[in-house]
């Protein structure tokens, strides 16, 4: 361990949790950047999330091992979705791997899942933590952005823009499934920018039979496209389509997707217009992050070593009113950020 008074935290450690999300990497090089550089510290990073730490598998991380991995999706340091509660002694053996790897700090990037873990290992005296929310999905609260969302509506929009022109060349609706399990940020600002007809989300329970009016109604005036925006997440009104369960995977997690399937048998039976389906899925998460998730990521990489600096522990870097802040982990933990009401009723302003 360094003698410098002024490096408090000399060594830490970082990983990477929950589902792959662009921009990963631009997060581990800001805070391998700010802690070699601004701090005269070293990084370990992590493999594939928690399991790395439970088990002790990882690697030394410097500029050199970073660079070019700026524009890079996913992550180098692989990721998972286990945490160290799901096996024996997995919060000891978290200890007992800090305390091997000389490490005084820990930089947890991931999405809810990921970070009510940090919230928790933190709590229990077990590791010093500090957050950094990453989702597509946008659905961590006490951050008005996560990145990973304004690629993901990037690509969503693109698609949208792409499907406009075959629908208009056949007269046919095309259904749009994007990601968003319990929130429906990506199809309300994706359907948006795309000029959408119709967008469901789950804040708004949908009624099969309004959805199949409103294309109706815009293909009575001479509109032969439309185009038809749903969230993985989104729910008809009870009693009005039968829909079965999801399944639950090992994680807890309900396996979503096929709602759009649905929703285009629906339509194609109630209305006799032919529609087609066109489900996104990984491909949102997956490429280049945009510059705009680069910037953010570098911002919140650079915030996150600072917190460590700042004794800030059991803390969450996030973006609020274009500054960078952070807020409580136990804040956030089992609440989600929903389409905000002001946002859902400018949206719906341009669905028919």
């Amino acid at each position: 361990m360094s003698s410098d008074p002024l490096v408090a935290f000399n060594r830490i450690g970082v990983l990477t949790g929950g589902g792959d999300c662009p921009g990963l990497n631009a997060v581990i090089r800001a805070v391998v950047r700010q802690q070699l550089r601004g701090y005269g510290g070293s990084v370990f990073g992590f493999h594939d999330g928690w399991r790395g730490v439970v088990e002790n598998e990882g690697e030394e991380l410097d500029v050199e091992r970073l660079r070019g991995t700026l524009p890079r999706g996913g992550t180098i340091i692989g990721t998972s979705r286990m945490t160290p509660y799901m096996v024996d002694n997995g919060p000891e053996r978290v200890r007992a791997t800090m305390q091997e790897r000389e490490l005084d700090a820990l930089v947890v990037i991931g999405g809810e899942g990921t970070l009510a873990c940090a919230s928790r290992i933190h709590d229990e005296g077990i590791a010093k933590v500090v957050g950094v929310p990453k989702t597509i999905d946008n659905d961590i609260p006490g951050t008005e952005r996560t990145f990973g969302f304004d690629t993901a509506v990037s690509i969503a929009t693109d698609a949208i823009d792409r499907l406009h022109t075959t629908a208009e060349s056949h007269d046919r609706i095309m259904v749009v499934e994007v990601m968003g399990r319990h929130v429906g940020h990506i199809a309300t600002w994706a359907g948006l920018a795309g000029g959408a007809t119709v967008t469901l989300i789950p804040e708004e329970p949908f009624d099969i039979e309004q959805v199949c009016d409103r294309l109706k109604r815009r293909h009575s005036l001479g509109k032969f496209a439309s185009i038809v925006v749903v969230a993985e997440g989104a729910l008809p009104v009870p009693g009005t389509i039968d829909i079965a369960p999801p399944e639950i995977d090992r994680y807890g997690h309900q396996r979503l997707g096929g709602i759009g399937s649905i929703v285009a048998s629906e339509i194609e039976g109630r209305t006799g217009y032919e529609t087609r389906v066109t489900v996104l899925g990984h491909v949102q998460r997956g490429g280049t992050p945009t510059a705009f998730d680069r910037v953010l990521c570098s911002r919140f990489g650079v915030a996150a070593a600072d917190a460590i600096h700042e004794g800030l522990f059991g803390h969450m870097v996030a973006l609020n009113s274009n500054e960078i802040t952070t807020v409580p982990l136990a804040d956030i933990v089992g609440e989600l950020h929903f389409v905000p009401e002001d946002m859902w009723r400018t949206a719906s302003v341009f669905f028919a």
